[in-house]
């Protein structure tokens, strides 16, 4: 039996129809359910106006109006602060009940409190349904109720404690005779260029949106998924599932993700440990939630506070090596490209998540926060727990991070996952005729390699910003006056970047 007469979904972070435990919970407790999108000003006029995440969100939306329109109802699109948006509409359309899916971070729970105080006022309930994951704030805790600040206890327990009804869809077909259509009509989606952005083909991501999108991508994976464990590590091979900015987005659910992974890591056999490891990666992605949920001060301090002590490099030389950093021009051949990737697709590989922060942290001494910022602004799928969990893994400063002692040696990382160097003269051309062996660390060949590959350091490829062998005695110098509780250090890379 219905609980309201009329309810309001308002999308945010799963923009899609199937599978969808928000819009599956209104249309089965609503006799009317209207859907809107709202884009956010508050977000949307802090970006450079050709942000490549936001065409993907407007391709998307437009995707799930389409399926709406097809199923019999409507998506309405406003354009404006939701804090005053959503109850607005909410009054306008005379519904009892706006319903979203929860959301974890510090800002986006002060907006949904200050909506749910609005529409309060309006004698109109708010709901908020778990949805981006499969277990969420405290309902994976240790046996003396506590928070887990290490992953692998967490990881177990997760694993223990998932059913099959935890993995299953949510929705049923019929339930959608019940989407309404606005008495004035939802309005036509707003051109990128009306929301005031201009992003060109050139800056578009290069992966399908949508759920047409993400299905497609995951349909690529599956086959691929028993040799993830293998293959992850290699910028070079399409061992990933590219499916991190659908998952961010919610054009897929995280339900239907784990119950592949999990269903193949069961039949084990071929398929059983590729499955296991990107598993493990989807409950890292529960784990770093959970952190931010029950210490949201992480956002802008170390999750161990003692680390909060540290001296980092600053100036105008610290600043210097920041913007070379950025740039792609540390004289670091894998970490060059790696950031150069970052800059021209929006997308950098796990593996080189890693390197890159390491070596902003702990070659060149940089605050991890600095880092962090720079890969919020230009990661497609970026997500503050996973980027502020990953850096601070890489930092150190987190929970069940690696110690740190534990420096990436950016040579050796490159002679190890880059082998030919296909990566590294992808994004680094300039270095392109050199010889394997002497593509990692250009600085070491001699002469006349340099010469028969048309390079001259310093004029074709820049100097190197430092030598890792001092910076790593500078590294440790610098941790060893915090004074911190031993580590483990058994984990040896962080969040997956699929």
């Amino acid at each position: 039996m219905s609980e309201f007469q009329k309810g309001l979904v308002w999308i945010r972070r799963d923009l899609r129809c199937t599978d969808n435990a928000t819009l599956a919970h209104a249309l089965a407790t609503c006799q009317a359910v209207y859907v809107v999108f709202v884009f956010d000003t508050t977000i949307l006029d802090v970006l450079p106006r050709d942000d490549r995440r936001v065409a993907f969100i407007h391709d998307s939306v437009g995707e799930l109006a389409t399926t709406l329109t097809h199923a019999g109802g409507a998506l309405i699109v406003r354009h404006g602060d939701p804090v005053t948006e959503i109850p607005w509409l909410a009054k306008s359309l005379g519904v009892q009940a706006v319903f979203a899916g929860r959301d974890y971070e510090p800002a986006a729970v002060a907006r949904d409190r200050s909506v749910a105080r609005s529409l309060d006022e309006l004698g109109i309930a708010f709901e908020g349904i778990k949805d981006q994951v499969i277990f969420e704030a405290s309902e994976i805790l240790s046996a003396q109720g506590e928070p887990y600040s290490v992953f692998t206890p967490y990881q177990r327990a997760w694993l223990k404690q998932v059913r099959p009804v935890d993995l299953a869809p949510h929705g049923r077909d019929a339930d959608r005779r019940r989407l309404a259509v606005p008495p004035t009509g939802s309005g036509a989606l707003p051109s990128l260029a009306s929301l005031g952005f201009e992003v060109s083909d050139a800056r578009r991501m290069a992966i399908p949106a949508g759920e047409s999108g993400a299905r497609q991508l995951l349909d690529d994976f599956l086959p691929r998924m028993a040799h993830y464990h293998e293959r992850r590590d290699y910028p070079a091979v399409r061992g990933p599932s590219y499916l991190s900015v659908h998952l961010r987005f919610g054009t897929i659910s995280i339900r239907t993700l784990a119950r592949e992974a999990h269903a193949a890591m069961l039949r084990g056999g071929d398929d059983g440990r590729g499955a296991q490891t990107w598993l493990s990666e989807l409950i890292w992605r529960e784990f770093y939630f959970m952190i931010l949920h029950h210490h949201p001060r992480v956002v802008a301090q170390a999750f161990k506070p003692a680390y909060d002590a540290i001296e980092w490099a600053a100036g105008q030389a610290a600043d210097a090596d920041f913007q070379a950093w950025c740039e792609g021009r540390t004289g670091y051949p894998l970490v060059d490209a790696a950031m150069r990737q970052i800059n021209q697709t929006g997308y950098m590989h796990n593996r080189l998540r890693m390197v890159t922060a390491s070596f902003l942290v702990k070659d060149l001494g940089i605050d991890w926060r600095r880092g962090e910022a720079y890969f919020a602004h230009a990661l497609n799928d970026f997500d503050l727990a996973a980027n502020n969990g990953g850096w601070q893994w890489a930092a150190s400063t987190g929970c069940d991070a690696q110690p740190y002692f534990r420096i990436f040696n950016p040579v050796t990382q490159s002679e190890k996952f880059d082998p030919q160097g296909r990566f590294i003269r992808k994004y680094v051309p300039e270095l392109a005729n050199l010889p394997d062996k002497a593509l990692h660390a250009p600085w070491r060949a001699d002469a006349q390699t340099l010469l028969d590959a048309h390079v001259a350091l310093g004029r074709d490829y820049p100097p190197l910003r430092v030598a890792h062998d001092v910076a790593r005695k500078e590294t440790l110098a610098r941790y060893a006056v915090v004074k911190t509780p031993a580590v483990s250090g058994k984990r040896d890379d962080g969040l997956d970047a699929d």
